[in-house]
């Protein structure tokens, strides 16, 4: 299954929500008034945009229809959809162009970070990478245990410590192990806690300054973990995150289970970070590389329920 057809399955209930408003708005339509662009924005809200998404985005209709007429329901459909793409960051995906290549991810306790790690190490794996695990966060003791479960069956290597032990010196360790056994890809879980930002500050500058030390030309990524089923709390994680590390992309979980998919538009949108990686469910793999079109072509109604 491709990823239009994962994304048009996992994304059903909220492809639901707004179809339900959305058909009510086109039989109705003859153009592009006042009532209209409310009713547009609402169907927005619904779908978890966020009022200040949501906003931008039917003010980005108005002015497109201000330039280029749009007289049918599929003329309003295809600007809509050109909106919300437009409104997202784009991405070019992970990059792991060095030997080795260092992906730090972080995001609160819940999330499905863990998980994600699990399923990024195994596509690395499958695709012939060589990967190091670093279990940094040490602040929960089940934490390295269910990382060590992944790496078995992910078929990677990790280095852990004790529980307490200092992060920075995990990823030292790590670093040195992955250079020795000529590892490719060194991904590194940090400790999910968000309630002392000047803790998660200082613990993240420590594991900075160890890869800047010992990697300092290696390819970097820094992901958060999000879940989409948390709606607008995971726009407000990604914010306070974004206050304490400079994020290069987003990795949405469970957004198979949520009926608010345009929370994806929200955060890109909002944040100006790309989102990258999509979980929509819980095979080995059901994380994917997000694409934009693909994604806002899912979410909305399809095509032929605006053809007359």
């Amino acid at each position: 299954m491709g990823f239009f057809d994962k994304i048009k399955a996992g994304l059903r209930r909220t492809t639901a929500a707004v179809t339900d408003q959305l058909n009510d708005l086109i039989a109705n339509f003859v153009e592009v008034d006042e009532e209209t662009l409310e009713e547009l924005e609402e169907a927005l809200i619904l779908s978890d945009l966020g009022a200040t998404v949501a906003a931008d985005a039917t003010s980005r209709v108005a002015d497109v229809a201000r330039h280029q007429r749009i007289d049918s329901p599929l003329a309003l459909r295809c600007a809509l959809k050109d909106v919300l793409v437009d409104m997202m960051t784009e991405d070019t995906g992970l990059n792991t162009t060095t030997n080795p290549s260092v992906i730090l991810v972080i995001g609160v306790n819940g999330v499905g970070k863990t998980t994600s790690i699990g399923k990024l190490a195994h596509r690395y794996v499958q695709e012939g990478h060589r990967v190091m695990l670093s279990a940094a966060d040490t602040f929960r003791a089940a934490a390295a245990d269910q990382l060590e479960i992944w790496a078995k069956r992910a078929g990677a290597d990790i280095v852990r410590h004790g529980e307490g032990a200092d992060p920075a010196a995990v990823v030292f360790d790590s670093i040195a192990a992955a250079k020795a056994r000529g590892c490719d890809i060194i991904i590194i879980d940090t400790a999910g806690r968000l309630h002392n930002k000047s803790n998660l500050m200082n613990e993240l500058n420590k594991i900075d300054r160890i890869i800047t030390r010992e990697l300092p030309d290696a390819a970097r990524e820094t992901l958060l973990v999000l879940d989409a089923t948390t709606g607008q709390n995971a726009v407000h994680q990604a914010e306070e995150f974004n206050k304490v590390a400079k994020l290069t992309g987003i990795v949405l979980t469970k957004l198979d289970g949520t009926a608010k998919g345009g929370i994806v538009v929200a955060i890109s949108g909002g944040l100006h970070v790309p989102v990258k990686l999509i979980g929509v469910g819980e095979g080995l793999d059901d994380l994917m590389d997000f694409e934009r079109s693909a994604f806002v072509e899912a979410l909305l109604p399809p095509v032929e329920d605006f053809e007359r």
